[in-house]
């Protein structure tokens, strides 16, 4: 049941200010709206854990977000996924057709910097998302269904960001967003585990995910309707090599016992 409210008051009390950010014509006012709807995913698994759990365990779910002593390589894939996914889809696209697909975005010292820059932002959806949700989901379903579940979740969470005008996804496919969110869950839930329940290494991977995104882009210019199947070629390959990977760290996909679940909790 807590999974459940939790998930009802992310959508209701995010979308609130999604929509009340697409009413307004005050640009700093709309930035300002969009940013606390993105947190609300937080506030709500933390006021959750308090009332069913107490303070203790709600600031026990934050300290998850400064857990830093993992792996160092899990850093490397946090940070590097996304472009790597990015180079590879470029690699298809030039076998594919013959041609390079449109590179774009900052220079790469610039992506890396502004990585590790918005990577505390990302706290806002992770410690809900990942943090909260994805142990609970793990607790009935396993980790394999419930980073597929999730992601799926997660995805149709940002739906109003598709029929609001001036944000990057505006009238950009949302099918195509559904499948890529998707695929990312997957490697989201498994690099949690791998950290065991650190929530700072799939913040990183989300930030890398946003910064690294333009280095291929995928959009479709002059887009219209969100809920229709994206033109872009680029989409598609993205879609293609997110699923590869997914389906590789489905494969590996730690298992979680009873006890290593309850710990998360």
């Amino acid at each position: 049941m807590d999974t459940g409210l939790f998930f009802i008051l992310a959508y209701a009390t995010a979308w609130a200010f999604f929509l009340t950010a697409g009413a307004t014509d005050i640009p700093e006012l709309r930035s300002a709206l969009f940013l606390v709807g993105a947190f609300m995913p937080a506030l709500v698994a933390l006021w959750l854990t308090a009332q069913t759990e107490g303070r203790a365990a709600a600031g026990a779910l934050l300290r998850r977000v400064v857990a830093w002593r993992v792996d160092w390589r899990l850093y490397l894939l946090a940070a590097g996924y996304p472009a790597a996914i990015k180079l590879a889809v470029a690699l298809v696209h030039r076998l594919a057709v013959g041609t390079w697909p449109r590179f774009d975005g900052p220079q790469w010292y610039l992506i890396i910097l502004a990585i590790f820059a918005a990577t505390p932002s990302k706290a806002g959806e992770e410690i809900g998302w990942r943090g909260y949700a994805l142990p609970r989901l793990a607790s009935r379903l396993g980790l394999r269904w419930s980073s597929v579940l999730l992601g799926a979740i997660w995805a149709c969470w940002h739906l109003p960001q598709f029929f609001i005008s001036g944000n990057d996804t505006s009238a950009q496919s949302f099918p195509v967003f559904l499948l890529e969110v998707t695929a990312l869950s997957v490697v989201l839930a498994w690099l949690y585990a791998r950290a065991n329940g650190s929530v700072l290494l799939p913040m990183l991977l989300h930030s890398a995910v946003n910064e690294s995104k333009d280095i291929v882009p995928s959009v479709v210019r002059g887009a219209t309707t969100p809920l229709a199947l994206s033109s872009s070629l680029v989409a598609w390959l993205t879609v293609l090599v997110l699923w590869m990977g997914a389906a590789y760290f489905l494969v590996r996909m730690p298992r979680w016992d009873a006890a290593r679940i309850a710990a998360a909790i």
